[in-house]
């Protein structure tokens, strides 16, 4: 579910890095909006979409 429709941005892993270079996994997660929009066929659909797609205007909002 954490995917973005368009773009496929998703959830990107790494390590955490504290003064003492003491690694731990953490997690970085999309800002993922549900919106409506108009897809390829022209329907309406309900998605998840990434903000930075949001702004970009590579999606038509219904």
């Amino acid at each position: 579910m954490a995917r973005c429709y368009v773009t496929g941005l998703g959830t990107v892993t790494g390590n955490n890095r504290p003064h003492s270079l003491k690694a731990s996994r953490r997690t970085w997660k999309a800002n993922l909006q549900k919106v409506r929009i108009i897809d390829e066929d022209g329907k309406s659909k309900r998605v998840y979409v990434s903000t930075r797609a949001l702004k970009s205007g590579l999606v038509k909002r219904a």
